[in-house]
């Protein structure tokens, strides 16, 4: 059986050891690994029929279905580079995006095509867009072609551009918490090699049914996809409203494996799991953040037979630690070491390493480490830049240099060589001389279980540099007591911690694209708010 060095291939050997298998799952119809190859190289023969030049941008516009994988993995297949645009995007933003990185094919469905209407005429790289079967009568005249998704895969099949694995297979943009969105490029190799890291030490196989929970133009929630299809295994796609839905969704589909954020995490602790959840529930995963120590627990009560892995990563270089299940009880904190074919180093700021429990940046080198940013050199240089000389791994003898992504992220390394997340650079507060971070912070008020949801922040102050403030949510069918839970944060927390301040509101708080809680709107809107 060959081995897979393209996004592509991913499917194509799996279609060829179990073509029969099932590959997705979305509502009551599931699609076949062969099924999923055959549309696959059909949309990219269609695209090669519209004169789809090697590496130019297909962007798709849909919410999680089959179409959407299609076309995600049909792009590179053609020799173009698919660009995953969230469902949860207005059109200014998804314009923004088209613009930023040229795109030539849109495919998008009827409803969301209607919403871009005055968007899509200011793109002026844009040549064509499909649009999913429907009987609203297609848009004609103007530069832009439109087919139907029905009509493109009918073309006789072309075979796409060659390409290889150091070529650009996608373009995933962040969620522009500050400033515009920046577009994380990466190759196949990335993508690849990412699958393959992750699938080894979640120990995925073909027996396993994967729930795509979260965006598919997330880094995490595109690796459901990678994953699973690297060992032929079943993926549920599902565009749920309230958690209950995924709940539902991992009782229904018997789900073995299960990643989500923090903050979708904390919800479902909040509803009544059914019992044998955790007879097929293998294991349960956190990405975008801390896993705060009592969701932890809670999930684990819930689910004693599952294993939970704590994992860190960045869009930037995909994924960069987990926490085997073994050491979760030991080290309840840590992020973990170093994913398989990765290594991650703690450096200080002239790039020497640091110390043992010495702060430092964490940056990450090796096979999943991205191409840069789209079209943004300033902001590629501050984050991929070379490995200084004679940091581990790179030999006085070696002149070319090594690129590495310098995440921005705090962290502190361990005797054990065990990594513990500090907090963002751009995030921590300075508040009476200390520096705090908000996440320590967060971790001790949900400790006090007297919060539902909550966001800690800095805010200036003329005598502490910083005051810390906090916008919570009550608990799940309670009230929030500001009294009781500011005297359980002076006996639980050194007095420069204490908030200054406390805002309750009524939850869920808001979500970036991503489904992280969106601390830069809110402290943005508190400061409006509150020195108006």
């Amino acid at each position: 059986m060959r081995n897979s060095n393209l996004l592509p291939e991913l499917i194509a050997i799996a279609a060829e050891r179990s073509p029969d298998a099932t590959a997705l799952v979305f509502g009551k119809e599931n699609q076949t690994y062969e099924g999923l190859q055959g549309a696959v190289a059909d949309f990219a023969g269609g695209l090669m029929h519209l004169g789809l030049q090697r590496g130019e941008r297909v962007a798709i516009y849909l919410e999680k279905r089959f179409e959407t994988v299609i076309a995600s993995f049909g792009a590179p297949a053609a020799g173009g580079v698919f660009v995953p645009l969230n469902p949860l995007l207005k059109p200014e933003q998804i314009g923004y995006i088209l613009r930023d990185c040229n795109v030539r094919v849109l495919v998008t469905s009827p409803e969301r095509l209607a919403l871009l209407s005055e968007t899509l005429n200011q793109c002026h790289d844009l040549r064509h867009v499909v649009v999913l079967d429907s009987h609203d009568p297609l848009p004609s005249g103007g530069p832009v072609a439109f087919f139907r998704w029905s009509e493109l895969l009918s073309l006789p099949r072309k075979t796409g551009h060659r390409v290889i694995d150091t070529d650009v297979v996608g373009i995933l943009y962040t969620s522009g918490s500050t400033g515009k969105p920046k577009g994380v490029v990466l190759s196949h190799r990335n993508m690849v090699a990412g699958a393959k890291s992750v699938a080894s030490y979640l120990e995925n196989r073909a027996d396993d049914t994967l729930l795509a929970a979260l965006p598919l133009s997330f880094d995490a929630g595109f690796s459901q996809l990678t994953t699973a299809f690297h060992v032929g295994a079943r993926v549920v796609l599902l565009n749920y409203l309230l958690p209950r839905d995924v709940l539902k969704a991992i009782g229904r589909e018997k789900v073995t494996g299960l990643t989500a954020v923090p903050p979708l995490y904390i919800q479902l602790t909040q509803l009544e799991w059914p019992a044998d959840i955790t007879e097929h529930l293998r294991y349960f995963a956190n990405t975008g953040g801390r896993m705060p120590r009592e969701t932890l627990a809670l999930l684990r009560k819930n689910l004693p037979k599952s294993k939970p892995y704590l994992m860190y990563g960045l869009t930037e270089a995909f994924r960069s630690t987990y926490l085997p299940p073994a050491e979760v009880d030991r080290r309840p904190d840590s992020i973990g070491k170093a994913i398989p074919n990765a290594e991650i180093l703690v450096l200080r700021e002239d790039g020497s390493p640091c110390a043992p429990n010495e702060p430092g940046e964490l940056v990450h080198r090796g096979a999943l480490v991205g191409m840069g940013y789209w079209n943004d050199p300033e902001k590629t240089a501050e984050r991929y830049k070379p490995l200084p000389a004679h940091t581990p791994g790179r030999e006085a003898g070696l002149v070319l240099p090594e690129i590495a992504v310098f995440s921005g992220d705090t962290v502190r390394m361990d005797e054990d060589g065990f990594l513990y997340f500090i907090g963002r650079r751009d995030e921590m507060m300075k508040t009476s001389g200390y520096r705090v971070s908000p996440t320590e912070v967060e971790e001790i008020l949900y400790a006090t279980r007297l919060v539902g949801e909550c966001v800690a922040f800095g805010v200036d102050n003329d005598v502490l540099g910083q005051a810390i403030q906090v916008i919570a949510t009550p608990p799940a069918g309670n009230t929030l007591d500001t009294a009781a839970l500011l005297a359980e944060c002076r006996a639980r927390m050194p007095a420069y911690m204490v908030p200054a301040g406390i805002e309750v509101r009524e939850g869920p708080l808001p979500r970036n694209p991503n489904g992280k809680i969106d601390r830069k709107t809110l402290s943005t809107e508190w400061v409006e708010k509150n020195t108006a």
